[in-house]
């Protein structure tokens, strides 16, 4: 807490004056474990106006939600099958997760939004229905789809050929991503990115910013920043973090800031992630645009990604990169 207040003081000067602040976001990891009166502290270094939508992130076993201050909670459900949250590891189970939901309501917070996995090793299109099922009748009002990735320095990782060999097959997995878009949109939840669907009002600011190239400034160990053109990592270490910033110094250990043609095609793919699409192609890649609408991958009047483009978003991504 302390070298995170002395991060805060040292940055805090970069904000515009005039700028207006659109989201606070506690995640990377457990930020719940801070407790109510620290994240109130944080909050008041920056007293943000009523309007700014303020997230934090939490497992379901937290014994209490009642945050001063948070009006959004970022939930990580993974699924409502004990057997599956075994798989993944998770200590929480299905109705303990169904249970923080409601303590989440009732403790004012009216804006909630659970994560969910699918390919999940062991899966079955029964398991993920009941899951869905269990979901929209709950009171929440974003939910995020996640497709199981297996990352390098893992335990998955390691044991990665027994898990892929029981993932659920490609036709499988698109199947439960089309069962999941029928009951989410049925349920009033309307899909506006590849693996996000809000009801009205509540898709997720921050992460709106993200896809749409808003600068941000990230505080902590290990944290991102998008600032004045720049990509910046701060170091993941607590004690050399703690260390620079002892010493009057920045704990950033990586920063770039793209020539403005491949920030340019960086900003467009992410950009397409995002069902609304592009408001104007840009004039640099016309033969982009050809080669995106020949392919299928999209739609030439709207400008987004079709039905096809968005299952296959990385390989759109992966053109525009390289076009």
């Amino acid at each position: 807490m302390h070298a995170l207040k002395q991060e805060w003081e040292m940055r805090c000067k970069e904000l515009p004056r005039e700028g207006k602040l659109i989201s606070i976001y506690f995640g990377g990891g457990t930020p719940a474990l801070l407790g109510p009166d620290r994240i109130e502290t944080i909050l008041s270094w920056i007293n943000p106006s009523d309007d700014v939508e303020i997230t934090l992130e939490a497992n379901p076993e937290l014994p209490s939600f009642d945050f001063p201050g948070i009006n959004r909670v970022s939930l990580g459900v993974q699924s409502f099958d004990d057997n599956l949250l075994k798989a993944l590891t998770r200590t929480h189970h299905a109705k303990k997760a169904e249970d923080a939901v409601h303590a989440i309501k009732a403790s004012g917070i009216e804006n909630i939004s659970i994560d969910l996995m699918y390919d999940i090793p062991g899966q079955t299109l029964s398991s993920w229905k009941k899951t869905l099922e269990r979901a929209v009748s709950l009171p929440i009002t974003h939910l995020s789809l996640y497709n199981l990735t297996i990352e390098p320095h893992t335990s998955f990782y390691k044991n990665r050929e027994a898990i892929q060999s029981r993932t659920p097959r490609d036709e499988i997995s698109l199947q439960m991503l089309q069962m999941a878009m029928g009951k989410l949109e049925d349920a009033g939840l309307k899909r506006y990115e590849i693996s996000a669907f809000a009801k009205p009002g509540c898709i997720s600011r921050h992460n709106t910013g993200y896809w749409k190239g808003r600068p941000f400034l990230g505080f902590g160990p290990s944290a991102f920043s998008y600032w004045n053109g720049a990509r910046i990592r701060n170091c993941a270490n607590l004690n050399r973090y703690a260390k620079h910033l002892q010493e009057n110094r920045l704990p950033i250990d990586f920063s770039e800031t793209l020539p403005e043609t491949e920030a340019l095609k960086e900003r467009l793919a992410i950009r397409l992630r995002m069902l609304e699409g592009v408001e104007a192609w840009p004039r640099e890649f016309k033969d982009l645009y050809s080669k995106l609408c020949a392919e299928g991958f999209l739609d030439p009047i709207q400008l987004n990604l079709s039905e096809r483009g968005l299952l296959f978003h990385d390989s759109v991504a992966e053109m525009i990169m390289n076009g």
